[in-house]
């Protein structure tokens, strides 16, 4: 039996199995959502070691935690050299948000600035043109999702990503954004020991 990557990344405890026991549906998809991105049938259109430099940078924005603890590992065990620079590349361009400007009119009072992450040239030429588009466009999706548009998908696409690899990137970092808050979700219940049924909270609710 495989063991569920939450479990894995948030732990065992008996707050937690019992918060989870709550939701089996949600541990059910996330569970297959983690399989169909990072055990694919198919790595033709994003390669296994993209996926896992990708992981590695899109939960190092956020922070050092178990889950970017857990994909720097993996990404690591797959290149470490490459992993080193992605996992650089994250700290330095991490920053508060999200933020962006609003194209709907009525609502450019709500526009907020930013940090923009754009790799040097060093970079692009340590990582390749390829990998360097994908980092940028998840530091897009991550802190400035407001402003996505067909630019930024032409510049993926002129950088070597097909339609099909650029649907599956913004799966890959929209799951790991969720998988992320339901970790930290759980460890910040589990500190307080929350989901725990006693024996006497079982009598006070007959």
């Amino acid at each position: 039996m495989t063991l569920d990557v939450v479990d894995t990344i948030a732990g065992t405890s008996p707050a937690v199995v019992a918060l989870r026991a709550r939701r089996p549906q949600t541990r059910a998809q996330l569970q297959a959502s983690f399989d169909a991105l990072f055990s694919p049938v198919s790595t033709a259109h994003v390669t296994q070691l993209e996926r896992e430099l990708v992981a590695a940078f899109a939960t190092r924005l956020t922070g050092v935690d178990r889950t970017s603890s857990f994909y720097a590992a993996r990404a690591l065990a797959a290149d470490a050299a490459v992993a080193r620079i992605v996992i650089d590349q994250a700290v330095h361009a991490t920053t508060t948000g999200p933020f962006g400007s609003y194209i709907e009119v009525g609502l450019q009072g709500e526009n907020t600035d930013g940090e923009r992450y754009a790799p040097g040239p060093d970079v692009v030429h340590a990582l390749g043109g390829r990998l360097a588009a994908a980092l940028a466009h998840t530091h897009l999706l991550v802190y400035r999702p407001r402003e996505a548009g067909a630019d930024d998908l032409d510049r993926l696409l002129q950088a070597g990503w097909d339609e099909n690899g650029i649907v599956t990137l913004s799966q890959l970092v929209a799951f790991l954004a969720f998988q992320q808050r339901v970790v930290s979700g759980l460890r910040a219940l589990d500190a307080v020991g929350v989901g725990i049924v006693t024996d006497s909270d079982e009598e006070d609710a007959a």
